[in-house]
């Protein structure tokens, strides 16, 4: 029996190895089928996802399907992803700021405020969140799946500031990330305003965005930068599609292992029900038709310390703790507002994805983009028009920038291009 036995598991190895042999092959010879190395990669992978997926999409308490396909869960308050990070486990959430900029709801311009409301949130014609929750948009596996990797899912890849200090050309497309900017250096900084006109500008590659935001920015261009950032966006590979979406983004060491889009992961607090970071935003403005603005506010808490985040006249989102950074644990030391693409050069040219409107800034109202109102937070906590604004652009024959002042508009530019076209090429 013993023998028998033997014979029988000799003969069930060999079965195993041919097997094996026969899949190797068949995957060496058409391509068809994994190797066990390939195959261990793929479930460790799809393992390394669905725990990621665990610890981004929390329980929620009621669940909204929106018109674009988006899923947004309303969770508790208490168990946002925010209150994962170490430093937080025992921390009590400041529902609202101590205080609000001096300043902020003096502007007696109604027909300005009645369009920036007018913007709302997809999710929204389908229902709102309850009280004591607030919504997230659900991450989805495909989601993760387009990163490069689980741990880059959500974080910006490469330089993505502009530096306006840089007078190194070699520099300029380094990381493929190009600008078209008005900014601010020189003082302390407490925070910074901006109404933005929204667009669904073309993306030429799944890899490539584009985007229109500020940064609050501390310390050099080195790797210890930090940054806050709000603005809108088109990302086909962060969201998989092309929807103009709101977007915040953090870093405390210049988009190296610190921070991330959203909520994607540990650090923003959020406390709104009514607003979810990544949802698209509509209407969008229509080239040589009817534009439609939103305001973005952040702004350094005097009493608390905590940077907060106001959309539109009527929604504070939430904040992000001081511990987070070094540099803005104090104040910023410069303040950008503008556009951003991304350049991955395809097929050896400059791409076509479009910064803003897609038009260049002599186009002018209602054909190019444009930042107006532009304001910073000064050391005694009252908003007030920037001083020694300059502009810098690393191409200007593909993506350019204007500055202006006026009664209505304050301080203000265009922006923006098509990218790619006959001075661009």
């Amino acid at each position: 029996m013993a023998a028998s036995a033997r014979a029988c598991l000799v003969a069930l190895a060999l079965v195993a190895a041919l097997i094996l042999d026969g899949a190797a092959a068949e995957g060496n010879a058409g391509g068809r089928s994994l190797t066990l190395r390939q195959r261990r990669r793929q479930l460790l992978r799809q393992r390394q996802v669905r725990s990621h997926l665990k610890r981004l999409n929390k329980a929620p308490l009621a669940t909204i399907q929106s018109p674009d396909g988006d899923i947004i869960d309303c969770v508790h308050i208490s168990k946002q992803p925010a209150l994962d990070h170490p430093f937080l486990k025992n921390h009590t959430i400041q529902m609202r700021p101590a205080y609000h900029p001096e300043g902020l709801y003096d502007e007696s311009k109604v027909a300005s405020q009645q369009n920036a409301q007018a913007i709302t949130q997809m999710w929204h014609q389908n229902g709102r969140c309850p009280e004591n929750t607030i919504p997230i948009r659900r991450t989805k596996e495909e989601d993760v799946l387009r990163a490069s990797s689980v741990r880059r899912y959500g974080k910006k890849k490469g330089r993505s500031t502009a530096n306006p200090m840089s007078v190194d050309p070699d520099m300029l497309n380094e990381s493929g990330h190009q600008h078209a900017i008005a900014y601010v250096e020189g003082d302390k900084y407490y925070g910074a305003k901006a109404t933005i006109n929204v667009w669904q500008p073309k993306i030429e590659q799944a890899n490539e965005f584009s985007l229109s935001q500020f940064w609050i920015l501390g310390g050099s261009f080195g790797q210890d930068l930090n940054s806050i950032e709000a603005g809108w966006q088109v990302s086909p590979d962060l969201y998989g599609d092309n929807n103009t979406r709101l977007f915040t983004y953090w870093t405390s060491d210049a988009y190296q292992a610190t921070g991330c889009y959203n909520l994607l992961c540990s650090g923003f607090i959020q406390t709104s029900n009514q607003i979810a970071m990544g949802a698209s935003i509509f209407p969008i403005s229509n080239y040589g038709g009817s534009q439609y603005d939103i305001n973005i506010l952040v702004w350094k808490d005097p009493k608390e310390g905590n940077w907060w985040l106001q959309f539109g006249n009527d929604y504070v989102l939430g904040y992000w703790p001081s511990f987070l950074f070094s540099y803005l644990a104090d104040s910023a030391s410069m303040i950008e507002w503008g556009g951003e693409v991304v350049n991955s050069e395809p097929d050896g040219s400059h791409t076509t994805t479009q910064m803003g409107s897609g038009h260049f800034p002599e186009e002018g109202f209602g054909k190019a983009s444009y930042f107006r109102n532009i304001q910073v937070v000064d050391s005694t906590n009252n908003l007030k028009a920037p001083r020694g604004v300059g502009t810098f652009t690393e191409q200007s024959n593909c993506y350019d920038v204007q500055n202006g002042n006026n009664g209505d508009w304050g301080t203000y530019f265009y922006y923006g291009g098509p990218g790619k076209n006959s001075n661009c090429p």
